[in-house]
Formats: structure tokens, sequence, C-alpha cells
């Protein structure tokens, strides 16, 4: 239970969420547990700039709330992972949603922000349309910078992703630049995508096109101009 200090003595369901996890990392520890158990040094690679006090206490925290339990490998070497409890778990959807909704304002990244090869694989779950899926059974390889490559298997409404190559993958995909991004929330459309070199595609290029309505950022929300008046 959070302290008296952190809590915001309401009796709200909302209030609530946020004093299990709207503590400053919380919900990206719960995001990168998402895709399965991890170390603790796992999670230093993930989030590589919270520091080690943090992800001990926020640890500690969500595993006190029963979102995250440790359990202890059966391998000889005896470590611990920490995984999300079925309880965690429903946090999954919520987690998708509100990450699609902050996708909406993101902008190009700026040179010090960190894309992980988990966030890429997140931000698959995150923009895919499931109601587009239905009946599409398509698999794609994604090339990001710094050599990560994740892909895309969709069955019939369902996603797969993971780390890694696809040898049976219906199309590669390497973007150039901030061009994936483009592609998601509209701004390029898959022809000239393709035309400009902005993307370059081994397979079908038909399948690029497919590419943007199943995974898709709606259109970003009109910025504030000024000041409203009071």
């Amino acid at each position: 239970m959070p302290t008296s200090a952190r809590t915001y003595g309401q009796f709200c369901g909302l209030a609530r969420a946020l004093e299990i996890v709207g503590e400053r990392w919380s919900l990206l520890v719960v995001r990168d547990l998402m895709l399965g158990p991890k170390r603790f040094t796992d999670l230093q690679l993930t989030l590589p700039r919270i520091p080690v006090s943090i992800l001990t206490s926020r640890l500690n925290e969500l595993e006190e709330s029963g979102v995250v339990r440790r359990r202890v490998l059966s391998q000889l070497d005896g470590g611990i992972v920490y995984e999300l409890t079925e309880y965690g778990t429903e946090l999954d959807h919520i987690v998708l949603d509100l990450g699609l909704w902050g996708s909406r304002s993101l902008t190009y990244p700026k040179p010090d922000e960190v894309f992980t090869l988990d966030t890429a694989i997140i931000s698959l779950y995150t923009t895919f349309q499931e109601e587009a899926a239905t009946g599409v059974h398509v698999n794609y390889e994604l090339h990001h910078p710094g050599d990560m490559v994740v892909h895309a298997m969709v069955d019939d409404g369902a996603l797969k992703a993971s780390a890694g190559a696809l040898p049976a993958a219906d199309l590669v995909i390497e973007p150039q630049g901030p061009a994936l991004l483009d592609l998601l929330n509209g701004n390029l459309s898959a022809p000239d995508a393709i035309a400009s070199g902005k993307v370059r595609v081994e397979g079908d290029p038909a399948h690029l096109d497919l590419f943007t309505r199943l995974f898709r950022v709606p259109p970003a929300p009109d910025r504030p101009t000024g000041l409203v008046a009071h």
C-alpha cells in the first residue's frame, strides 16, 4: 500500500490506480514486463536511464500492490525474474490504449531520446488495428536503426510481435529516418514512401499499403495556439 504521504486521500478508483502505477517509471516497468518476465538487469537494459535505487523501489512497490511478483528460476543459477501477476496483466490494454493516445502527440525523436527493442515491439501492439486485420494473414519484418529487427505476424485479427528476423516474412521493411512514423500517422503514403526511397522493401510492395491499414496512429489532435481567456 502507498504511504499516506503519497496518497490522494480520495475514495476513488482512479485515485487508487494512480497511487499504484502513477509514480515516475512505474508504468514503463509494467510496459516492459508485458512482453514477459525479466531479470533486474534486463529491466536496466530496457530502461537505460532509470537509477538503480528507483528501479528497486518501483519493483518493490508494484510487488506490494499485487501488480508484480518475483519468481526464482528453476535453472542452476537460481536467478530471480519479475513478472506481472494476473492483476497486473489486466493493465495490458490500458497501457496500450494510453500509449496510442500519447503517440498522437509524438513528433520526431530528439537526439537524446532512447528507442529500445522492447519499445519497437510494444509500438506494434499499440498501433495494431484488430478490425482491419480480420481475415488477414500476413507477416512483416521491420528493421530499425541500430540493427534492431522485429517481426509482426498477423493472423485473422490477432497479432504476435517479437524480436528478430522472420525468414517467412511477406515483406521486409527498412524505413529511413522517421519514415515509419510518417507512414503510421498518414503523413506519408506507401507508394510515395517507396518511390522516394524513404522506405526500402523486399517483397510485394502492396503489403506496405496493407501495413499502413493494419498499424496506424490516429490523426494528431489540434494543438492550442494561445491562452484560454477566463
